[in-house]
């Protein structure tokens, strides 16, 4: 694996050691002899806006506030000006409701649901394209040095999947330093997270660099898009789809991220290419990860 990355100057780090969020199973090996692992936990969170139930996701339970106010904020029913009044989270039924000055009635729009390709069923209500016709992404140019460099240190970077496996990571990250590093059962959790920390905190998206571990699917793109983040990066691949709401919302669009290598499918004309990938040392095959969902 290498060396592990200095955590020190995240906002949030991943907390693989954290109480709760794994536990230890016991089995048998390829040899029939007893061996004890660490298997991810997965619970429900039931998210309510006001008195209005809205869904219930599984997740591994940290930051259910964060995930609560991202979710709401990705489907649309947080609104720009909306005035949010309060966030309680009740770990004993595992609930979340998130208050806000405006009343709200989401009736119509939960009758439409879309199951989505993220594991933990992902789900997303209303019209998926909803919102995306008035998004314009910033021009923000991003340097391929920046790529490399946050693509080594956050997989170095200690983390609940190399504890346990069976999860997804998605980072925010400003230039070439990751700060807030979010993991899930669900990527698209992972990201809600990280929406819900901007929101909580007032952080812009005009600058940041949006990396996960997982596929770049079409839920992935639109999120992204619509939190107004204008570049998302991973390691693993594409879906056709996802390629093209990228090039028609101007998203760049970043994926099989190894070593020295990437492929860019949208987006190109953001690209600063101020390195020249021979410098990059190439990921050694001992070294090499798979990330999960790849």
């Amino acid at each position: 694996m290498g060396r592990q990355e200095d955590i020190s100057e995240f906002v949030i780090a991943p907390d693989p050691k954290a109480p709760g969020l794994t536990r230890a199973v016991t089995g048998l090996d390829q040899a029939g002899q007893p061996t004890e692992i660490s298997v991810v936990e997965e619970r429900p969170l039931t998210i309510y806006l006001n008195r209005q139930e809205i869904v219930t996701a599984m997740t591994i339970g940290d930051y259910p506030e964060y995930l609560a106010l991202g979710f709401l904020k990705n489907q649309g029913m947080l609104l720009a000006d909306d005035v949010i009044t309060g966030v309680d989270y009740d770990d004993e039924i595992e609930t979340v409701v998130v208050r806000t000055e405006r009343q709200t009635g989401y009736e119509e729009k939960l009758q439409k649901k879309t199951r989505t390709s993220g594991c933990a069923v992902g789900t997303v209500f209303g019209d998926m394209m909803e919102g995306l016709e008035g998004v314009t992404l910033p021009a923000t140019p991003v340097k391929t040095s920046w790529l490399y460099a946050l693509a080594a240190r956050i997989n170095r970077t200690p983390s609940l999947y190399l504890e346990a496996g069976a999860i997804h990571g998605t980072v925010l990250c400003q230039e070439d330093r990751p700060l807030v590093y979010m993991e899930d059962v669900g990527r698209h959790n992972a990201v809600d997270k990280i929406a819900g920390w901007m929101l909580k905190h007032g952080v812009g998206p005009q600058d940041k660099i949006l990396y996960t571990t997982g596929r770049l699917t079409s839920e992935m793109v639109i999120k992204t898009a619509m939190m107004g983040i204008p570049v998302l990066a991973s390691r693993s691949g594409f879906t056709a789809w996802g390629v093209e709401i990228a090039r028609d919302v101007g998203l760049t669009l970043i994926g099989r991220m190894r070593g020295q290598r990437f492929v860019c499918l949208a987006g190109d004309d953001r690209l600063v290419r101020d390195v020249d990938p021979a410098s990059i040392p190439e990921e050694g095959r001992k070294h090499r990860r798979k990330s999960a969902g790849e």
